[in-house]
């Protein structure tokens, strides 16, 4: 099938950019960045410098948390005008814990394509070198600051079986896992990835209470990833015949008969009022 050439006019493009190794720039990707009427960055300064190594001429604009509401309306507008725009964050894909999803959503709205160029993504690259069960993982980015939010998703997070990945600064990474430990215990699997991609990658495992003790005489350097492991479930132990037959026998010294002792037991076990209702009658 023949692809129409890129980049096409009046489409958004969100484009993957590296979190650390500029080797994991993909061919696409910078072309797609070399081409476009205009690009719009984060900051300025950091993705300028990728830019311009990528031997870019045309104009690149600041798009970031604090001016989303004035700079929309103008990305949109070039957009209706027919122009290629791409969006980029400092570092991995846009949209993940950053404005682009609100300027993804309002060019939809509008009736206009949006591409995504895939490229690295610090989320997923930690999990997939975690060791730490991927086959079902949700994204939680970084904690709520506010103490009462805060507590309240973490007490989610604790009883959320699948494995959840986790964004946060380093000044606050040693308070986060002394929360993961309360909320979570000392066993629960953790595992802590920095550097990604750069010279010194570092991860730190395999749980919670190593990571603490790593952190505590090691000072927290760059952004942290944390994939934390699900919560396992206690499985209730299943009641033996003999105990269920005293319960049932309780009830019935205190006056129920066999048929609703049966129906009240049923609903605190996992055997069916046919059986226990037998299990009354059955002989020792």
């Amino acid at each position: 099938m023949n692809q129409r050439p890129e980049p096409a006019e009046g489409v958004l493009y969100v484009v993957g950019t590296p979190i650390g190794n500029l080797g994991d720039l993909s061919p696409r990707a910078k072309s797609i960045l070399a081409k476009v009427s205009a690009v719009a960055c984060e900051d300025t300064r950091r993705s300028g410098r990728l830019l311009n190594q990528l031997g870019r001429q045309g104009p690149f604009f600041s798009f970031h948390q604090h001016n989303t509401q004035s700079q929309i309306p103008k990305i949109l507008q070039l957009l209706r005008e027919g122009k290629s725009l791409a969006l980029i964050s400092d570092a991995g894909l846009p949209g993940i814990s950053d404005p682009g999803e609100t300027l993804v959503a309002s060019a939809r709205m509008e009736g206009h394509d949006v591409i995504c160029i895939p490229g690295p993504c610090a989320a997923t690259t930690a999990l997939v070198s975690s060791g730490i069960p991927s086959s079902r993982f949700c994204f939680e980015g970084f904690l709520p600051t506010k103490n009462s939010e805060r507590r309240r998703r973490l007490g989610v997070l604790a009883k959320e079986e699948r494995t959840t990945i986790i964004y946060e600064a380093p000044h606050r990474l040693l308070k986060l896992l002394e929360e993961l430990i309360e909320f979570c215990g000392e066993e629960r699997p953790l595992q802590v990835s920095r550097e990604l991609t750069k010279k010194y990658e570092h991860h730190i495992g395999p749980n919670i209470a190593a990571a603490l003790e790593h952190f505590t005489t090691n000072k927290p350097i760059g952004e942290c990833t944390l994939v934390l492991g699900g919560h396992t479930p206690t499985i209730p132990q299943e009641e033996s015949d003999e105990d269920l037959k005293s319960q049932l026998e309780l009830l019935i010294k205190k006056g129920v008969s066999s048929t609703e002792a049966a129906k009240i037991i049923a609903e605190k076990s996992r055997k069916s009022k046919r059986y226990l209702y037998d299990l009354i009658h059955r002989k020792a």
